[in-house]
C-alpha cells in the first residue's frame, strides 16, 4: 500500500513539473527600447515555431528535385521552384541573376577494391568534383600512405606510379568541428596538384569527417596550375575503409589497389542566383542580404549544406511579412548558385551590386546545417562588432550565445567592406560532419523545430541589424 501511494504521489510531482510554465524573459533588465525589441524578437520565434514555412520548403526542394549540382538540370529546376516560392511568399521584386557556372558530371558510381590473401574488399568511394576519370580500366596500383601535404612532397619522385593515400583524420580534441575540416581539407583540395606533379597515377583521400563509417564524403578539388598532362583522378574513401586501409599496409605494404571513375568536366553553363526583396521604408539605397546557397553535391539531396540556409533565408522575410515587420532598409533574400565548386553566383552577386552601385551595409549566411541554434560569427569593424555583441542579452534566451568575431560565409564574403557588417548564423556542428557531401545529407535528417529556431534565430538579428545598424556610423578601429 505504502508503495501504490508513494508511486501514486510522484506521479502527481511528475505531472506537475512537466506542466510548470517556461520561466518568462526577465524584462526588468531591459530599457524601454530593449523591451520593445524582446517583445519583437518573442513575436518571430513563436511565429517561426506555430507558423513557420521553411520545413515544408525543405521537403519539396529536397523530395522533389534532390540534389543540385551546378549546371545540372535538378539545379535548374531549383532555380525556377525557387523564383516561384519567392513570388508566392509575396516579395516586392523577383529576378533571376544569370551566371555561368562550371559543369562537372560524376558518370557511372565509382567502383573501388584490393585484395588481401586473395580476399577481395570492395572500398566505398566517390570521385571529387572536377576530377578527372581514370581510364576505362581503371588504376591499379601500389599505394603510400602520407598524413599530409608536406610527408607527400618530401617522397618526390618515390610516388611515380604509385596511388597516394592521404589520411589525416579530424582533430577530434576541437570542440568546432569546422575547425577540425579546415584542418584537414587541404590534402583534399591539394593532393593531386602535388602527386601529379611527381608522376603519381592517383590519389585517394579520406573523407572529412570526424565520424567513422561507410559512407564516403565527395568534394572539391584542384589541380591549381598542373599542366594537364599531369592531371590523375582523385576520389575519398570512406573514414572506416580508411582506417582498414592503414591497418592493411602495414602488414601487406605492396597491396594494389584498384579504382575506377568516370567523371568528366563539360564546358560552363548558364545559370542563376534567385534574388527577391522587400523594399526599405525609410532607407531603400541600403541593402541587406539574407541568403545561402541552392547549388549541392549530386550525391543526395543537399537537405544540410544547404537547403536549410535557403529555407531559413527566405523564411526571414516571411516571419517579417507575418508580422507586419517593415525593414527600414532594403531586406534582400538571395538563393546563390555554385558555392560548392566554384562561388561563381557569389562573385557575379558582388560584380553586379559593384557596377550597379548599390549600397550594401550587411548580409547574412546560413550554411552550417539546419541544428541548434548557438549563435552568429561576426566580421564587421570594431564599433559593428561591439554593437551586434551588446545584443547578447536579447539573444541569449534562444539558446544564442556565441556572438563571436570571425568568418562569415563563402557567398557574402565577396561583400566585405569596411564599412559591410558580415554575419554567419552558426548552429550547432556536432552532427553536420556525419552529412556533409555526402548521400546521407537527406530531408529526414533535418529536425522541424531546430530548423525552425535557426529561421528565427537569423530573423530576429535581422530586425536588430536593421534597426540600429543603418544608423550606426562605423570607424575605422
Amino acid at each position: 500500500m505504502k508503495k501504490l501511494l508513494l508511486l501514486f504521489l510522484s506521479s502527481i510531482l511528475l505531472i506537475s513539473c512537466n506542466q510548470k510554465q517556461e520561466k518568462p524573459i526577465d524584462n526588468n533588465q531591459f530599457s524601454a527600447e530593449e523591451k520593445i525589441d524582446s517583445t519583437k524578437i518573442k513575436t518571430l520565434f513563436n511565429t517561426a515555431l506555430t507558423e513557420g514555412k521553411s520545413y515544408e520548403w525543405l521537403r519539396v526542394l529536397t523530395q522533389n528535385i534532390g540534389g543540385r549540382l551546378s549546371g545540372s538540370p535538378e539545379a535548374e529546376k531549383a532555380v525556377i521552384w525557387g523564383e516561384k516560392l519567392m513570388n508566392e511568399v509575396g516579395l516586392d521584386s523577383v529576378w533571376l541573376q544569370p551566371v555561368m557556372v562550371p559543369h562537372w558530371v560524376r558518370g557511372e558510381k565509382e567502383v573501388a577494391n584490393y585484395a588481401i590473401n586473395g580476399v577481395q574488399k570492395n572500398v566505398p568511394i566517390c570521385a571529387l568534383g572536377f576530377s578527372i576519370a581514370t581510364s576505362k580500366e581503371g588504376v591499379l596500383a601500389e599505394v603510400i600512405e602520407v598524413k599530409s601535404l608536406e610527408e607527400a612532397t618530401a617522397l618526390g619522385d618515390k610516388m611515380k606510379d604509385k596511388i597516394i593515400f592521404f589520411n589525416r583524420p579530424f582533430d577530434n580534441t576541437l570542440i568546432k568541428t569546422f575547425e577540425a575540416y579546415g584542418g584537414c581539407v587541404d590534402q583534399r583540395v591539394k593532393g593531386a596538384s602535388v602527386c601529379g606533379n611527381f608522376g603519381a597515377k592517383g590519389v585517394i583521400v579520406r573523407s572529412m569527417t570526424n565520424a567513422v563509417d561507410d559512407y564516403p564524403h565527395t568534394g572539391t578539388m584542384s589541380y591549381g596550375d598542373l599542366p594537364k598532362e599531369k592531371h590523375i583522378p582523385t576520389a575519398a574513401i570512406s573514414s572506416r575503409a580508411a582506417n582498414i586501409l592503414s591497418d592493411d599496409l602495414k602488414a601487406n605494404p605492396n597491396l594494389k589497389f584498384y579504382f575506377k571513375q568516370s567523371c568528366e568536366t563539360l564546358p560552363d553553363a548558364p545559370s542563376f542566383n534567385v534574388v527577391g526583396e522587400i523594399k526599405g521604408s525609410e532607407t531603400p539605397e541600403n541593402v541587406f542580404v539574407v541568403g545561402g546557397h541552392l547549388d549541392s553535391w549530386d550525391l543526395a539531396e543537399g537537405a544540410h549544406d544547404d537547403g536549410t540556409g535557403i529555407v531559413q533565408s527566405l523564411e526571414v522575410a516571411y516571419l517579417f511579412k507575418k508580422n507586419n515587420i517593415k525593414p527600414k532598409n532594403t531586406l534582400r533574400v538571395v538563393f546563390f548558385m555554385n558555392e560548392e565548386n566554384g562561388t561563381k553566383g557569389a562573385k557575379k552577386y558582388a560584380e553586379l551590386a559593384k557596377l550597379n552601385k548599390e549600397n550594401h551595409i550587411g548580409a547574412l549566411e546560413s550554411d552550417g546545417g539546419g541544428h541548434t541554434p548557438r549563435g552568429f560569427s561576426i566580421d564587421a569593424n570594431t564599433v559593428n562588432t561591439k554593437l551586434l555583441q551588446s545584443w547578447k542579452k536579447l539573444l541569449s534566451p534562444y539558446g544564442l550565445h556565441d556572438l563571436d568575431k570571425g568568418g562569415s560565409g563563402a557567398d557574402i564574403s565577396p561583400l566585405k567592406a569596411e564599412n559591410v557588417t558580415l554575419v554567419g548564423y552558426r548552429p550547432d556542428s556536432q552532427r553536420y560532419f556525419d552529412y556533409h557531401h555526402t548521400s546521407t545529407d537527406t530531408f529526414d535528417k533535418v529536425n522541424k523545430r531546430e530548423l525552425e529556431l535557426g529561421s528565427a534565430s537569423m530573423a530576429s538579428i535581422i530586425y536588430l541589424m536593421d534597426k540600429y545598424l543603418y544608423n550606426n556610423t562605423p570607424v575605422k578601429p
